[in-house]
């Protein structure tokens, strides 16, 4: 059976609510996240506080989680996203930071909505971070936002996404997670794009980050992983959403809805690495720390 890799998503949670979440509190709970045995967390972003408030802080939570790990612990895999060469410095400067994300879109809408900046402004910055990822010995995730479509009326099909993967893959990226960044897709239309992808992907990993109600979460799941997906972006609870997406804040899918699915596929408790009871008490904290709190307008 192939292996699963998990990659959970505090910070993708967080910038949806209104709130400012205390430093404190969210290097605890990575450390949390950590101790609980996730190994590859999307912890940080490396953006402008006027857009995204709640990422203000993201040098001090990784300054407080590297003090707070125990020396013992495994390192995880830190994420750190950046939209442009001011946060990408930002992050490579971060102690902990591990791997670079940056949201390529195939959405010219949401593209200058979220980075403002042109198709050839954002591939030619790709191209720049593979370079300088390469070089300071960090890794690169891209992901292709708007992958299964978009609410904008704009033109997209599986063709456009092959086309930025064969793209990605010339210009020597190796890890793209594909996006419902809006929550739109189908479990027909996840299964589609996957499978019209499959043939041009060799020597990538190609993961799944998807938006979702709760109710269509698991067949979108279940979906990627009959199409050949191992790679899930998940948040416990289903906490978040994309503030630029126009999609009123559709949750991420839920961690605990990922690992359900899984174990229908026949995954053990022991494959994930993940220890479930410590799993289960973060997930009934964050439940019941953020039930009632407001999102983003």
């Amino acid at each position: 059976m192939d292996s699963i890799k998990l990659i959970e998503c505090p910070r993708d949670a967080w910038q949806g609510l209104a709130d400012f979440i205390p430093t404190e509190f969210k290097a605890n709970y990575v450390k949390e996240l950590v101790l609980a045995g996730f190994k590859h967390i999307d912890a940080v972003s490396f953006v402008s506080p006027k857009h995204v408030k709640q990422m203000a802080d993201s040098e001090e939570v990784m300054a407080r989680l590297n003090d707070s790990l125990p020396p013992e612990i495994e390192r995880p895999e830190i994420i750190g996203i950046v939209v442009n060469e001011k946060g990408f410095e930002r992050a490579l400067a971060t102690p902990g930071v591990t791997t670079i994300g940056y949201p390529y879109s195939i959405s010219a809408y949401f593209r200058r909505a979220n980075a403002n900046m042109s198709r050839d402004e954002s591939r030619k910055l790709v191209e720049l971070l593979q370079k300088e990822t390469k070089a300071a010995n960090r890794d690169l995730v891209v992901y292709v936002s708007m992958a299964f479509g978009n609410p904008y009326d704009e033109p997209w099909g599986p063709e456009i996404v092959e086309e930025t993967l064969e793209w990605l893959k010339d210009v020597r990226v190796r890890t793209v997670s594909l996006a419902d960044t809006a929550g739109t897709a189908s479990a027909e239309s996840v299964s589609e794009v996957f499978r019209r992808v499959s043939n041009h992907v060799a020597g990538m990993e190609i993961g799944a980050h998807l938006h979702s109600t709760p109710m269509g979460a698991a067949d979108k799941i279940l979906a990627a992983y009959n199409a050949g997906c191992r790679r899930f972006d998940s948040a416990l609870t289903g906490l978040g959403g994309c503030p630029f997406a126009g999609d009123e804040l559709v949750g991420n899918v839920a961690t605990e809805d990922v690992l359900a699915t899984l174990r229908l596929a026949g995954y053990s408790q022991e494959e994930t690495g993940l220890h479930l009871e410590k799993v289960v008490k973060l997930t009934n904290e964050i439940r019941a720390t953020y039930a009632h709190a407001p999102l983003v307008n």
